[in-house]
């Protein structure tokens, strides 16, 4: 397909690319050919207009339609075939194999919704009518859901389909019947146009309003202003840096009208390894946890940044734990950071962290290209920690600190320092459990998902599955931007009383 870089707006191609942006190849940190336009104010007011213009016809569609939808922007998706794999391995220096992973996950993503759709989004709560109810009778009361209108979504850097243009977000508001503007990300601005034209196709195979989703593309931070800000706006999804996140939520919270910001904004997925664990299988947890690390360089919002340990550096046990892990992280190759600004923030934290006092660098990954970055595995002492401010942010990348505590109460000292997170791991044997039970009781309260014996990255695409957290994991404790109970965020409750069943949804008749 040509790659046009200009704006979809409401099925309208439209911008002037001279004076735009480029994105990068995230191998060689050579700018691409394309020029890429940045969004007018105009373009992004006509983008929030058509799709306010369009919320009555789209959520009044049936659900059925509606999972057709979503089912045949999926295909349109799996049609662009080997030229969008192409496209985001180029804009992200991912693998293939990664980004073939990540295409299903989307396609999943939106049929998961569309088996939703199909078997009734939502249980129907119904209250009979009791006349005889002294001393006042009882109406007849129901509650169904309504979608909350204009969705304005922030793609994700690191996951440029499932968290972007057809991503979770965007595939839940679709759901909930929520049209949506979609704020590209800029650094792999083609990936985003591909997938935007799939949706495209389907708009017209469906004979949807074209309003229901536009594309915005642009690094103009007032573009991402505009929409948050704009009235006909009524949610927003973000995935990003917990800085552009606050900036976000402090906009919003100036409207005159408030809205729900559903923002995800980082994590440092704490590990823990329980006593019995690191006496027994020192050598396979650490191997697990560079494993788990190394998975897109640390690029993913559950890697896990921070190992806890009981134990001091003289411990056999700790030195085995130490020792496997370091000999298992220098082995790795050096690697491709998904732009060159994020390859530099990355070299520039781990500077800043080998320069901190109490801290130790314990491996470096294997050296590679001037472009590529090397893990880094640190290790300090809970008193170090407790006094370091910057070491209790997330340092995004493969590199992970290992946190020594003396014993069991200064472990529960270290959770309580916790900020909010989106997931925590307990690794532990049987003859852990009594202490793992103390810790689980503390630790759900600092994270949205709570794993034993089995590493954080990864998420399970279902309808148990919360990913979210306390603040700064999320900025709404209450949802999930990942599973069914997504499109929640995307709907409030309606009660109908004493309605005549003609004018009750289907799901609310008798």
């Amino acid at each position: 397909m040509t790659i046009t870089g200009k704006n979809l707006i409401a099925g309208e191609w439209t911008g002037d690319t001279k004076g735009g942006f480029t994105a990068f190849d995230a191998v060689s940190h050579q700018a691409m050919t394309t020029t890429f336009a940045d969004a007018t104010d105009i373009e992004v007011n006509t983008a929030i207009n058509r799709a306010n213009d369009a919320f009555i016809s789209y959520s009044q569609t049936s659900p059925e339609n509606r999972a057709h939808f979503l089912r045949t922007i999926g295909e349109q998706i799996s049609a662009l075939g080997d030229e969008l794999v192409t496209t985001a391995c180029a804009e992200t220096g991912l693998p293939a194999m990664r980004i073939q992973g990540e295409r299903g996950r989307t396609i999943g993503q939106l049929n998961l919704f569309a088996d939703l759709l199909e078997k009734g989004e939502y249980d129907a709560v119904i209250d009979l009518a009791d006349n005889d109810r002294q001393p006042l009778p009882k109406p007849d009361t129901r509650l169904g859901y309504l979608p909350l209108g204009v969705v304005g979504v922030f793609a994700a850097s690191n996951f440029p389909l499932a968290f972007s243009t057809a991503g979770g977000d965007t595939a839940s508001a679709l759901a909930a019947g929520c049209p949506v503007v979609m704020k590209a990300h800029a650094a792999h601005p083609a990936t985003a146009e591909l997938v935007a034209q799939a949706i495209l196709k389907a708009i017209d195979i469906c004979d949807v309003d074209k309003g229901v989703f536009s594309l915005i593309q642009g690094k103009n931070y007032a573009i991402a202003s505009q929409i948050v800000t704009h009235p006909h706006v009524k949610a927003v999804g973000f995935t990003g840096s917990e800085r552009v996140g606050m900036i976000l939520q402090q906009q919003i919270n100036q409207r005159p009208e408030p809205i729900p910001f559903y923002g995800e904004l980082g994590s440092i997925n704490p590990q823990y390894i329980m006593p019995e664990k690191l006496a027994q299988n020192s050598q396979a947890i650490a191997q697990g946890l560079v494993g788990s690390l190394m998975m897109g360089q640390g690029q993913f919002c559950t890697s896990p940044g921070v190992w806890v340990v009981i134990g001091k550096e003289t411990d056999d046990h700790y030195q085995s734990f130490t020792d496997a892990a370091a000999k298992s992280l220098s082995e790795q190759a050096a690697g491709v950071m998904l732009t060159p600004a994020m390859c530099q923030s990355y070299t520039n934290a781990i500077k800043e962290r080998n320069d901190t006092t109490g801290v130790t660098l314990v491996a470096t990954g294997l050296s590679g290209r001037e472009q590529d970055c090397s893990a880094a595995l640190f290790a300090t002492d809970f008193a170090t920690y407790e006094s370091t401010p910057t070491l209790h942010q997330e340092l995004f990348g493969f590199s992970a600190l290992i946190v020594r505590c003396d014993d069991f109460t200064q472990m529960m000292k270290f959770t309580k320092l916790l900020t909010g997170n989106l997931t925590a791991s307990i690794h532990a044997l049987d003859a852990d459990l009594t202490l793992s039970a103390q810790l689980s009781q503390t630790l759900v309260h600092k994270v949205g998902r709570l794993i034993y014996n089995q590493m954080p990255t990864g998420v399970e695409v279902c309808a148990s599955m919360n990913h979210g957290g306390p603040f700064p994991a999320s900025t709404n404790i209450r949802t999930t931007s990942v599973g069914s109970e997504a499109i929640k965020r995307f709907q409030r409750p309606i009660c109908y009383q004493n309605m005549p069943q003609a004018l009750l949804p289907k799901a609310l008749q008798n």
